[in-house]
């Protein structure tokens, strides 16, 4: 059971305090007009004690009620307010509220989970270590002007965070101005990884043209040289420079054709096509290559029309790379499986899967998930004799997520490689 405090003089309603002057007045009144009427007093005189009284009653109530108040807005400290502290609350991003001193007045949850040490009342320097912080800090104190600071968290994973400090202008207790620190962090993270991607998507695309470019000018200076007047030569380097040059040729239509893609990932392609002819216009393609590396393709493929949302060029793309690299990679097994099935996605909903299955040598565990990383290839070499250019994959990854689909790639060592592409099956209307 809670026991209430008891109340400060102070803190008595205007109705007690008035009683109790009441009583002091009356009684005082009394004994004055007993005074007079004993004739020990003038009237004249008995009223200037009587008001005297009165002022001494009244007077001490007004002053105590004066210095309360005065004590009750000190305590009450505009910034640390309950607006205040609801406003930095709700900020989405981790936030910071200090005074000019750098102790903290307010923080949301999320600024908290970021600096567990943070405290309110306490210096946030000593919570914050990062030279780069504190360094921020210290000048946007002393200068009361916006900071920006960039600094690599490690705790509980390297992240990248951008620091902003900026002066808020409060007003004081008795109607002044000051100015207080508001510290926003912003996770930078994503933003760098994309960056260091670009920036590696540039360095190999110029790395993969300057090789098919280099070949290209080395013969060209030979063929102008010693073996201009060599037929032998001549047949021979013209055609490694007509394959560099077909390489190159692709490895630059495959990336127009990723970035087309991905400029419309947001956009679900919504014209119904018919994977069956799809399929069979790629194996038909195909077929001299597969002739040529030796390996029987087996199509298996139901009768009835299979219907879904898409683009017919970039499913063309997308099987005709499947097939290509079962037949180049997967040549030794001297066989590959293409055929359709239907069935349920891990959320439940029916999905149709076009399965390509080669029985060559299959691929080690480790370079599974990288598989579908731009330029990544498990063997550079063999690669690109094969005329491979490192973003095929990539682009059927790309090709699938537009369609809302999704890549699944199971294979064992020396047992071959399955690729399969699941695309979500049509609702077929509702009647009613």
């Amino acid at each position: 059971m809670a026991i209430d405090a008891p109340s400060s003089p102070t803190a008595q309603p205007w109705s007690d305090r008035l009683r109790h002057s009441t009583i002091i007045l009356i009684a005082a009144a009394l004994a004055l007009s007993v005074v007079v009427s004993l004739g020990e007093l003038s009237v004249l005189h008995a009223v200037a004690v009587f008001l005297c009284i009165a002022a001494a009653a009244l007077i001490p109530w007004r002053l105590h009620d004066t210095a309360a108040s005065r004590d009750d807005v000190r305590r009450i400290n505009p910034v640390e307010s309950a607006a205040v502290a609801a406003v930095v609350a709700g900020m989405p991003d981790p936030a910071v509220l200090l005074d000019r001193a750098g102790r903290v007045i307010h923080l949301n949850a999320a600024a908290a989970q970021l600096a567990p040490a943070l405290r309110r009342n306490e210096l946030a320097q000593f919570a914050l270590r990062s030279p780069e912080i504190i360094t921020a800090l210290r000048e946007s104190i002393a200068t009361t002007e916006p900071r920006r600071a960039t600094y690599l968290d490690h705790v509980p994973v390297d992240r990248w965070m951008e620091l902003i400090i900026t002066p808020v202008p409060v007003p004081t207790t008795f109607g002044g101005a000051d100015k207080c620190m508001l510290m926003t962090f912003h996770d930078q993270t994503p933003l760098r990884r994309v960056e260091e991607m670009r920036a590696d998507f540039v360095a190999n695309a110029s790395h993969e043209l300057r090789t098919p470019l280099a070949a290209l000018s080395g013969f060209i200076d030979t063929l102008q040289g010693q073996a201009k007047d060599d037929p032998k030569a001549r047949e021979r380097f013209l055609g490694i420079m007509h394959n560099q040059a077909t390489r190159m040729a692709r490895l630059i239509d495959d990336l127009l054709s990723l970035s087309r893609v991905e400029l419309s990932a947001h956009v679900r392609p919504d014209t119904l096509v018919d994977l069956l002819p799809i399929i069979r216009q790629v194996a038909d393609g195909l077929e001299p290559l597969a002739r040529e590396r030796q390996v029987e393709v087996e199509i298996h493929l139901p009768e009835p029309p299979v219907m879904i949302a898409g683009d017919r060029e970039e499913l063309l793309r997308l099987f005709e790379n499947l097939i290509e690299n079962a037949l180049k990679y997967g040549a030794s097994g001297g066989r590959v499986i293409v055929s359709l099935t239907s069935g349920a996605a891990t959320d439940g909903t029916q999905e149709i899967r076009v399965m390509v299955r080669d029985f060559g040598p299959g691929i080690a565990p480790e370079h599974l998930p990288r598989l579908t990383e731009r330029f990544y290839r498990v063997d550079v070499g063999d690669s690109r004799l094969q005329g491979g250019t490192g973003l095929g994959l990539s682009l059927v990854k790309h090709i699938l997520n537009r369609h809302r689909g999704r890549l699944l790639i199971e294979s064992v060592p020396k047992q071959g490689a399955t690729f399969t592409a699941c695309f979500p099956q049509i609702r077929p209307p509702v009647t009613v």
